[in-house]
């Protein structure tokens, strides 16, 4: 299993002050500047570690928008600057209770849910979910590649036809309208996973040969999309007949990535019940996050999570065609 570094905090340390950082705006404030910055704020416009605090002439505490100057660049900005947070006006310490309960929950956390527990409005909330999905996010290009033993598999998400598909004769097979998900599972180690458009030979192909290592040993279903590409991977590639009902071979299962994904469905049918095939992706990015962070407590995987915020922004303008790269 990957370490993650940059969680310098212990459980303790951390879980303490989040209670305090999910009720105060200021220490919800000075705790999410701790994540970030660990003790050496700096400019998030031109770098320079040159700043200090904006404070109040007569009473000497801090300004309350909780400014920092540069002294570099000559201007001001806050923790917010550059990260999910930038140019939202939900307070700090909503944001820190919703990261607390994302990182938190083994199935995740409904927007609805954190409506309920903070009183924002469920646009709110559901704006802000959305965020904390792609801060948890790992971008593909960076991503190290998978090695040792990887299985892969694929799975289908989605609810059961509408009654009213049944009466205009629109089904025409079992998973009509469901949604095509890959997962790719190193043992004792991390998950990639991806929407899919379709299960093709050509997909699989690029998927894997993308984020697997060629040295590694490819272990599938009898799957016909996995064939030709696992005779290019080194390792070798071993197959379990499902088809024939044999799930078990010595040490050639899937098991590993079967777990997977029955976390995932469990949380998509006990948590958030229904998800838009658009929005797919933002919840299979949660549930890596918190599957690749496994080997680290709530408070260190919270604090891990707002740190990977950090440089990313998601605006309304997001394109409704998601690339693959985007995933």
């Amino acid at each position: 299993m990957a370490k993650h570094r940059g969680v310098a905090q212990d459980k303790s340390e951390i879980v303490a002050k989040l209670p305090a950082a999910c009720t105060d705006e200021r220490k919800a404030v000075e705790f999410v500047e701790e994540q970030r910055w660990n003790g050496k704020p700096e400019c998030p416009l031109c770098g320079s570690a040159d700043v200090y605090q904006m404070r109040d002439s007569k009473t000497g505490q801090r300004s309350t928008r909780f400014l920092w100057v540069c002294r570099g660049c000559g201007k001001q900005f806050t923790v917010r600057k550059g990260t999910v947070f930038e140019d939202s006006r939900i307070p700090l310490k909503h944001w820190c209770f919703a990261f607390w309960s994302a990182c938190s929950s083994k199935k995740g956390v409904s927007a609805l849910q954190i409506k309920r527990e903070t009183g924002l409005s469920y646009k709110s909330a559901l704006f802000l979910m959305h965020r904390i999905r792609f801060a948890m996010a790992d971008d593909v290009e960076t991503q190290p590649k998978l090695t040792g033993t990887v299985e892969a598999d694929e799975t289908y998400v989605g609810g059961k036809p509408r009654h009213s598909d049944y009466v205009r004769g629109l089904v025409q097979e079992k998973r009509k309208n469901k949604s095509v998900v890959m997962a790719m599972v190193q043992r004792g180690g991390e998950v990639r996973t991806l929407p899919l458009t379709r299960v093709g030979g050509s997909e699989i192909k690029g998927i894997l040969l993308e984020r697997v290592d060629p040295s590694a040993r490819l272990v599938t279903d009898d799957e016909w999309a996995y064939r030709k590409v696992g005779r290019m991977f080194e390792g070798g590639h071993d197959r379990i007949r499902h088809s024939r009902h044999v799930y078990v071979r010595g040490d050639v299962y899937t098991n590993t990535v079967e777990g997977f994904f029955s976390i995932f469905k469990r949380g998509i049918n006990g948590v958030y019940h229904s998800v838009s095939k658009r929005h797919l992706h933002r919840y299979l990015a949660e549930f890596e996050f918190r599957y690749n962070a496994r080997g680290i407590d709530d408070g260190a995987r919270t604090a891990l999570a707002i740190k990977k915020a950090e440089g990313k922004r998601l605006t309304y303008r997001e394109p409704t065609a998601i690339p693959r790269k985007d995933v």
